[in-house]
């Protein structure tokens, strides 16, 4: 079997204007970036246009979030239908953010997952467990619980990539250390093998996100079920080319 090919995303967030993203932009365009990584951007909805026109071909773009259905009377959603009209070819979907901040359910994250895997979009699908959660011992229960959520919605493996944030590490300067980290993705990959199939798990990216930095990057990269990474604020930030390069 082929080896999953290395995996960087950026989740810009609501972050940037014209002006600093298109400096984010040139910059990324400009770099030596390894042609053993697949790069996807996250850029903000009202910005997904632009950067799918200014960033290279070679680096990818995902919306942060959209709604489960093509189109109607849903103020302020977006499809996939409109991601895929503009050119991007990926989402976000399930972020701690959307869960924790707007409320998320499981089950509509599952249906989002189901409804932009059907339109043919690729799936950044977010998993991970708070703090609280981590300290009562149940992070296996939580992030398994978030998967089969995402899991019962898939049909084609081949476009999703599954993104452990552990949401005590996001933003807090806090990291998951390479052992944590590798631990939860090992038990993931292991939860795929047991509820889905042993080619899935096998050919399945997990990559990690929280607090991802240059200086962290390689050791986290090293760890053998960390596929890759979604990365927040340092991907607003030269350092990203670093990240996209840490197998190297």
């Amino acid at each position: 079997m082929a080896p999953r090919k290395f995996f960087v995303g950026g989740n810009w967030k609501m972050n940037g204007d014209k002006k600093s993203l298109g400096e984010l932009i040139h910059t990324l365009n400009g770099a030596k970036l390894s042609a053993d990584t697949e790069v996807v951007c996250g850029a903000p909805s009202i910005y997904l246009d632009f950067a799918r026109q200014k960033l290279d071909a070679k680096i990818g773009v995902a919306a942060q979030n959209c709604y489960k259905v093509p189109k109607g009377a849903f103020t302020g959603e977006i499809s996939p239908a409109m991601i895929k009209d503009i050119g991007a070819a990926w989402v976000i979907l399930g972020h701690s953010e959307r869960r924790h901040v707007f409320g998320e359910s499981d089950e509509l994250i599952g249906q989002k997952v189901a409804h932009a895997l059907a339109e043919g979009l690729g799936v950044i699908a977010c998993i991970g467990e708070k703090l609280d959660e981590r300290e009562a011992g149940i992070t296996e229960k939580v992030v398994f619980e978030q998967t089969k959520a995402i899991a019962d919605n898939v049909k084609d493996w081949g476009k999703v990539v599954l993104a452990y944030e552990p949401v005590w590490a996001i933003g807090t300067g806090k990291t998951a250390t390479p052992q944590q980290a590798q631990e939860v993705h090992e038990k993931l990959r292991g939860w795929l093998k047991s509820h889905v199939s042993d080619a899935v798990a096998q050919s399945t990216r997990i990559i990690y996100g929280g607090s991802v930095t240059g200086s962290n990057c390689k050791e986290l990269a090293s760890q053998h079920d960390v596929d890759g990474f979604l990365v927040g604020g340092a991907s607003l930030k030269p350092e990203f080319v670093d990240i996209i390069n840490a197998r190297h």
